[in-house]
């Protein structure tokens, strides 16, 4: 088994398959020479000092892992089962892609200093000391990203400001209801938020807008989205799709024979849904590996091959507040609150034929754990029980 990509996924498919019952040669490739670490803390505890790595805790020595790093990826041959990398080839019996997702990159910007990504541990150790001098930052993009590192950086002491070119942040991600409340925060926490603003060009120490305006920026930091990272697979029969993204089956297998994918690289079809879901997030690349290793070894037993359809979910923590979301709102027909939005703690529910589809919890954590069972079940809510915040939300069934 060869695993490309050290990120959560393929260090979680790598340690699924071991936990599953694989006995054979499991060797699991990163692109970067540091021990596989995970992201979310980047943001957080690493990007302010209070902690050097967030590296897994995971013996790969004791799991028989080869764990390979600092060896790029470039290509796949499958006729030939090889995986082209920096230094070589590497042959494998079953391939999983789990190359993740790389940040988009601002036009015109690549080369200029201090601009930075928020992407990789080498990203976070840049930024570190920017945080520490309490320089002048503008972040670009108001989303999950854009809202978390603006957040370290108010509270290591900097100034802010946010440039977004969409109404409202987290534009993207929620609609303009809901996410209208969060503008509220920027402000709080002392952060000039600019909204339908896009920038011009990025010059050293300031960033000039498209009103020819300027802005003082002793560091820039990206935060425009992400993108599949699977350009290596160009040519190699892997179907990709709208975004990039690989286009998984219901089982993570991709169109080619023995080749798999999991994680931010991958999109699959959700049942539950009745849509194609690429989610970018922690959870995902968690879960999905289960599902992976499960019908590797079952497709060598002839097992019938296991389905993945998660509820999908994440967290954001940014300006003093816990965010959580689960589910996928898109297809929703009713959408309902449970307590202020100008308070401290509320949640959105998002609701489609009396059955609850997805929600977005604001320091309401039981709000969500008993929310994402409720979508799990598919249980029929009643509407009127289900607005009143003070009522357990599993209590506001029909």
């Amino acid at each position: 088994m060869v695993v490309a990509g050290a990120g959560m996924a393929g260090v979680q498919t790598a340690v699924a398959l071991r936990e599953q019952g694989f006995d054979g040669t499991v060797t699991l490739i990163g692109a970067e020479p540091h021990q596989p670490y995970d992201r979310p803390p980047l943001s957080k505890a690493v990007l302010l000092g209070k902690a050097e790595h967030s590296a897994f805790d995971v013996d790969f020595e004791s799991l028989g892992i080869d764990l390979v790093l600092g060896r790029e990826v470039l290509g796949l041959r499958p006729a030939d089962r090889a995986l082209d990398t920096e230094t070589g080839p590497v042959p494998y019996d079953v391939l999983v892609v789990a190359t993740g997702a790389e940040p988009i990159r601002l036009p015109g910007a690549e080369g200029v200093p201090g601009v930075h990504l928020l992407r990789t541990l080498d990203d976070a150790e840049r930024l570190r000391p920017v945080l520490a001098d309490r320089h002048d930052v503008v972040v670009v993009g108001a989303g999950w990203i854009g809202a978390e590192f603006a957040t370290a950086a108010r509270e290591a002491g900097c100034a802010v400001t946010v440039v977004e070119a969409a109404d409202r942040p987290l534009a993207g991600a929620l609609p303009a209801e809901v996410a209208a409340p969060m503008t509220g925060w920027y402000a709080d926490a002392g952060i000039d938020l600019r909204t339908h603003t896009r920038v011009d060009r990025v010059e050293p120490g300031a960033v000039v807008l498209d009103d020819g305006s300027r802005l003082p920026a002793d560091a820039v930091v990206v935060g425009i989205g992400a993108r599949p990272a699977t350009g290596w697979l160009t040519g190699s029969g892997v179907e990709l799709g709208a975004y990039g993204e690989v286009v998984a089956d219901a089982s993570l297998r991709t169109s080619v024979p023995e080749v798999y994918a999991v994680g931010d690289c991958a999109s699959f079809p959700s049942g539950r849904y009745g849509e194609r879901l690429l989610v970018h997030h922690w959870d995902n690349a968690l879960q999905g590996p289960r599902t992976v290793a499960a019908n590797i070894l079952g497709a060598a037993t002839g097992r019938p091959p296991a389905v993945y359809d998660p509820v999908p979910y994440f967290w954001s923590e940014q300006f003093g507040r816990f965010v959580q979301y689960a589910g996928h709102h898109a297809a929703a027909d009713t959408t309902l609150w449970r307590g202020d939005p100008a308070g401290p703690a509320w949640t959105v529910c998002w609701l489609r034929e009396d059955r609850l589809v997805a929600l977005l919890a604001v320091g309401r954590p039981r709000d969500l754990a008993q929310g994402r069972r409720l979508i799990e079940s598919g249980t029929a809510m009643d509407p009127g029980l289900l607005v009143d915040p003070g009522r357990p939300l599993k209590a506001a069934t029909a």
